[in-house]
């Protein structure tokens, strides 16, 4: 593990989100994921709205098993356990109200605006600032589902590994002097706290994201797993599921997040 120089404050963070229900929040040094060590929690009363955050994650991941790239004392690499069960129905929604919450909290407290990208990705300036990849476990029709995100915020005054990575990534501080970890980690938590309730209603969370994405007529390159083709579409809208409706030559149709990896957009 790297050396650790600026270690998270989580009792301000629990201080600051006092009466909400995300008012939990666990320090862990170092752990391999928050999203495994999450996993092994839902379902669990005692942990119900509680909030694992990291140093540093020796194994953290993106989706598809994507390694994430993170400093410690850099990033926030947390996974937040929803305090109630949602429809199975709602869990594709998940990760667009997390980034709807993430974006608006980063938005109130750093006066930083963020990009959202198709399926679950935040930009800013060009480069990447974070990434979301949701968890859950089902019952029967409802399910447990937690969310975990990656956010780079204070960028390391030098990293041999940061500096290799092309392109680099943006780190708040970038966009806001001074931005800290704890505030926008009680900003993130609070707003999921305001917004709970709007994953009952998952076609609204999709319209409001591709509505701050200022999705439709958005181009999109991307490449197919299956046959490892890059393309290029224009962004019409968010499909049921969460796919993304896309218009090329041949026409409007669906690409899912299970099955491609988009590489750029513009």
């Amino acid at each position: 593990m790297p050396n650790q120089t600026a270690p998270l404050d989580a009792a301000e963070v629990r201080a600051a989100l006092a009466g909400t229900r995300f008012a939990d929040v666990r320090y862990l040094a170092q752990t391999g994921s928050t999203n495994a060590d999450a996993n092994a929690l839902l379902g669990d009363v005692a942990a119900r709205g509680a909030t694992l955050v990291a140093e540093y994650q020796s194994a953290g991941a993106g989706r598809k098993g994507r390694r994430w790239f993170a400093p410690p004392g850099a990033a926030l690499l947390f996974t937040a356990i929803l305090p109630e069960s949602i429809p199975v129905a709602a869990l594709w929604a998940v990760p667009f109200w997390t980034a709807l919450g993430v974006a608006t909290a980063v938005e109130r407290c750093c006066g930083s605006t963020l990009d959202l990208v198709w399926p679950n990705d935040l930009y800013a300036r060009g480069g990447k600032t974070g990434g979301i990849l949701c968890i859950a476990r089902i019952s029967g029709e409802t399910a447990w589902a937690a969310c975990g995100v990656g956010l780079n915020v204070v960028r390391p005054a030098t990293d041999s590994d940061l500096a290799t990575l092309d392109p680099q990534p943006v780190f708040l501080d970038d966009l806001a002097a001074g931005a800290r970890r704890e505030p926008v980690l009680a900003a993130i938590l609070t707003t999921f706290d305001r917004t709970l309730a709007a994953l009952h209603k998952p076609d609204a969370v999709a319209a409001a994201w591709a509505d701050r994405a200022a999705l439709a007529g958005t181009r999109y390159r991307y490449r197919n797993d299956a046959d490892g083709i890059e393309r290029e579409a224009t962004a019409q809208r968010i499909g049921p599921h969460g796919e993304l409706i896309v218009r090329d030559e041949r026409g409007e149709h669906a690409i899912d997040m299970a099955d491609v990896r988009v590489i750029g957009r513009g």
